[in-house]
């Protein structure tokens, strides 16, 4: 109901932390839910994507009273339009790769092996910006349930590639994928990789143009933001 309230009217979400709120509301219960059939205590874990999930992240997990902790993904981007993802990478090498819009840009495998060394290098870097070294990650074989949020899904390669990563690593009883906003065509996809994906809004691909649409407020994350919140929340 409120999915096609905000889909017909085109109402924006005022901003991240407005839309978190939204999220973590719907969460609640299915985390009940999954506590009470589980009979397990065991708190949530919320990994943000960095940088924007890292605000989604730190509300839910407040809300929640779930751990919080980040995961870098990075999207490797095409060709002379580093706007248009043709996948995503974790810093193990985990990595997502959307083979149609390679194979209908002809991109060679020379520039995605060169893209993705690039893409490691950043996640490097903001790895060591924003976790203290050998920091253990809140995840571990006896989280119960793992919930993986960004502020928004275009294409749903970085979401897709820290799942991978999630699955490859641990294994959860249950992997949620939370974002305000994702197209339907995407949600599709993301469901192939978590057990539950729960989004406020899905706007058919035809009305979708950036995630930053659906916001009154879409300002950038800056590196310093998502510091404050990791040295508050994860460290």
């Amino acid at each position: 109901m409120f999915d096609s309230i905000l889909n017909k009217f085109h109402i924006r979400f005022k901003d991240r932390t407005w839309a978190a709120n939204l999220l973590a509301q719907a969460l609640n219960d299915i985390i009940k839910n999954l506590q009470k059939n589980e009979n397990e205590n065991n708190r949530p874990v919320v990994l943000g994507i960095p940088r924007g999930g890292v605000i989604i992240a730190d509300v839910i997990s407040q809300k929640l009273d779930a751990n919080l902790d980040i995961v870098i993904p990075r999207k490797l981007t095409a060709p002379h339009n580093e706007e248009l993802a043709i996948g995503a990478v974790m810093e193990d090498g985990t990595t997502y790769l959307n083979e149609s819009v390679i194979q209908t840009l002809e991109i060679s495998n020379e520039y995605i092996e060169k893209e993705i060394a690039r893409q490691i290098e950043e996640i490097r870097r903001r790895t060591a910006l924003y976790r203290k070294p050998g920091l253990d990650y809140k995840i571990s074989a006896e989280s119960t349930v793992v919930i993986l949020a960004d502020d928004g899904a275009a294409t749903g390669a970085t979401p897709i590639a820290a799942a991978r990563w999630i699955r490859k690593n641990y294994t959860p009883k249950c992997l949620i994928l939370a974002v305000p906003i994702a197209t339907k065509d995407t949600v599709q996809m993301l469901e192939k990789e978590a057990d539950i994906v729960e989004v406020i809004t899905s706007p058919p691909l035809s009305q979708f143009k950036s995630v930053g649409q659906y916001y009154q407020d879409f300002n950038p994350v800056t590196d310093e933001q998502v510091m404050d919140i990791c040295t508050k929340g994860v460290y």
